[in-house]
């Protein structure tokens, strides 16, 4: 069978980004421990970006993301794509799910920019998270985390865990939402047309999901930042509602229907 023009630049892309990841795990081992923290993640940043261009994915930035912390972002989670889009908007650390810790390669590349891992099976792992969280949020970091706990398929924002929200309380830490959505580059800003080539859920593996990345040719990464907030007040589950109702609206979703 022959090979297609896409698939050999589906090929070609994938090379340049495992080329790509080599050099960001050699940059974390050997320079991030001579560098502060500002230049650390200036570099993430930049290292996102040209990841994204590697695989061909436009990043259209509205709003004003953070310029410094200490704050917490709470973002609706589509792909594993989701960490290279925001981290090239803003520089942040973020809490991920501990298996993405034992992604070959990758898993290691994420743990050296500062990822807290949280094992969400084990209930009482939370606790131990919120005690991480409130420890970078009280050294001035900003910090990202997706409260819905696993991907969607990017036509809706799933039910937030609250749990997390603690440490945003803990030290009176403002919340920042932000709205993700992937479009077809032919797209008008207003359309709601999604792009399914990034979806990231079921049983996909990550190498498959990869590959579709890879083979696309039209995805433009749309960030769409909201105001920063405070609790002013209500308890975790309350906040943690509002908030997926300004998600979904800042990702041109329709407001999510609560339980």
């Amino acid at each position: 069978m022959a090979v297609t023009v896409r698939e050999l630049r589906a090929l070609w892309r994938l090379l340049r980004l495992a080329a790509h990841v080599l050099a960001g795990m050699a940059t974390v081992a050997w320079r991030f421990p001579h560098w502060d923290a500002a230049t650390r993640a200036r570099r993430i940043q930049r290292w996102s970006a040209r990841g994204l261009a590697i695989l061909g994915v436009q990043l259209n930035v509205r709003g004003q993301p953070p310029a410094d912390g200490p704050r917490l972002i709470v973002s609706n989670h589509i792909s594993w794509l989701d960490v290279l889009v925001i981290l090239a908007a803003c520089p942040c650390r973020f809490v991920a799910k501990a298996e993405v810790h034992h992604w070959p390669v990758l898993g290691r590349l994420v743990a050296g920019a500062g990822t807290l891992f949280i094992e969400r099976e084990r209930k009482r792992d939370a606790l131990r998270v919120v005690h991480r969280v409130v420890e970078r949020l009280r050294a001035g970091d900003v910090v990202a985390l997706f409260p819905e706990g696993t991907t969607s398929d990017g036509h809706t924002v799933l039910p937030f865990h609250a749990n997390l929200l603690q440490a945003a309380l803990a030290t009176d830490v403002p919340v920042q939402p932000v709205g993700l959505a992937y479009r077809p580059v032919t797209a008008l800003p207003e359309a709601l047309v999604r792009h399914d080539a990034v979806i990231y859920v079921g049983d996909m593996t990550l190498l498959a999901s990869l590959w579709r990345v890879a083979t696309a040719h039209d995805v433009v990464a749309c960030l769409h930042w909201g105001s920063a907030q405070r609790a002013d007040g209500r308890d975790r589950r309350t906040w943690a509602s509002a908030l997926r109702a300004e998600v979904a609206r800042l990702a041109g979703l329709p407001p999510p229907v609560e339980p």
